[in-house]
């Protein structure tokens, strides 16, 4: 969740919402994201919306769960008052910062609340993040006994140099105690890496996916570093202190990964996400089981309630967010007020663009039939380059070729 907000339309005190989200939502999955901002320290790359100690000002991290459920019972009156139907969570998704920096009674306490207001599916997918240093065996095992069913490590490399360059605090040699102990606890493990670090070499890379991989986890998501400006690596780099990303490597780097995953029984079904097969690596294995059925529902349009200071949500073609700081966040949920700063109501060509955008990063995310006209007569020629797969294309759907994911924003603007 990157700090800087957009511009957009006021946002109602009371957080109503127009007649208008009612249209197809008993088709949308509704999923919760529950932001938490703190860090113990702030890695020099982060641009998300997150907050050490000392960056709190006039905000208590004890104070947190509390707003955080009063919000979550506030977005169940204003999703009734818009007469939606009844619909039970799919999904939840603790981020941040550091979600395991609360205790483990906070993050219960908040998925109780989504359950007692929303209600959860059966079988719903439940994640925190967790760094490997904030988390051990029992706090792992409360997490399962309070209904979550999946973690998602923040690893990012098994390289003591690339983690300090990242100014990352775990051992990588933690990693494996973590896994083991999620695994105790009957959660399902994904592993998040970090590729393109600036001195980061080809080898380091595989000595991080080998590494990853010996932990068999269930999912796995390979992000490139994006200098984000503002941030202390960006100046770092600005200043000569560092060299920048090297975009070619990188893009060696994402070849070596998904060749090393797909050899380890891995199979990518978003550009940066990689999931395992129920089975091992055969023809013939569920690969959909162990997918990232939350981040999914992004990608895909489903609607969402995102529930802290920063983050955003989307219900019916309305998106919002809500304001910066957690002092702010604090402020308004204390006046019973939506903490909302701005939103904007998506017209249907900005719709049309993003469910191009959106959807061409997932394998199966998009078929030929719903493109307009010029998109599909682009399909040829996104073809003959190597971009698009032209056994899927016959079958009627569009996948990137790994060039296409390489170049999946050409592929993009060649469709639009």
């Amino acid at each position: 969740m990157p700090s800087a907000l957009p511009l957009a339309d006021p946002a109602p005190a009371d957080g109503a919402l127009p007649s208008s989200v009612v249209d197809g939502a008993a088709d949308r999955n509704l999923g919760i994201y529950v932001h938490v901002p703190f860090c113990r320290v702030r890695c020099g790359y982060c641009d998300f919306n997150t907050y050490t100690a000392d960056e709190l000002r006039g905000a208590k991290r004890t104070d947190y769960a509390g707003q955080a459920v009063a919000e979550i019972k506030l977005g169940g009156a204003i999703l009734n008052r818009a007469e939606l139907p009844a619909r039970p969570v799919s999904t939840v998704f603790f981020g941040g910062g550091t979600p395991t920096m609360l205790p483990v009674t906070d993050l219960a306490a908040m998925l109780a609340a989504i359950g007692s207001t929303w209600g959860l599916e059966s079988g719903a997918e439940v994640t925190t993040e967790a760094n490997p240093d904030s988390v051990d065996a029992a706090y792992l095992g409360s997490l399962a006994a309070a209904g979550f069913t999946r973690v998602s490590f923040g690893m990012q490399s098994a390289v003591p140099s690339v983690l300090a360059t990242l100014e990352r605090t775990h051992d990588p040699e933690r990693v494996p105690l973590v896994v083991e102990w999620a695994r105790a606890a009957g959660l399902d493990v994904s592993l998040d890496l970090i590729y393109g670090t600036p001195g980061e070499s080809l080898d380091q890379w595989r000595r991080s996916l080998e590494h990853a991989i010996a932990q068999a986890p269930d999912h796995l998501s390979a992000y490139s570093l994006i200098v984000e400006d503002g941030t202390k690596l960006a100046r770092q780099i600005r200043r000569g202190e560092v060299a920048q990303p090297d975009e070619d490597l990188q893009a060696d780097m994402y070849e070596l990964a998904d060749e090393l995953l797909s050899a380890a029984g891995y199979e990518w079904y978003e550009v940066s996400n990689w999931a395992r097969g129920s089975d091992g690596p055969t023809a013939d294995v569920d690969f959909a089981e162990h997918r990232s059925r939350h981040n999914l529902a992004y990608w895909q349009g489903h609607d969402w309630w995102g529930v802290g200071p920063g983050a955003h949500s989307h219900v019916g073609g309305v998106r919002w967010w809500n304001v910066k700081h957690p002092a702010a966040y604090a402020e308004r949920i204390i006046a019973g007020l939506s903490p909302a700063a701005g939103r904007e109501t998506l017209d249907a060509e900005t719709r049309r663009v993003e469910r191009i955008l959106l959807g061409t990063r997932i394998r199966d995310g998009l078929t030929i039939a719903e493109l307009e006209a010029p998109a599909r007569t682009a399909i040829a020629g996104l073809i003959a380059d190597g971009l698009v797969d032209g056994a899927a294309a016959v079958r009627g759907s569009l996948e990137l070729t790994l060039r296409g994911r390489l170049l999946a924003d050409a592929v993009v603007r060649r469709l639009l």
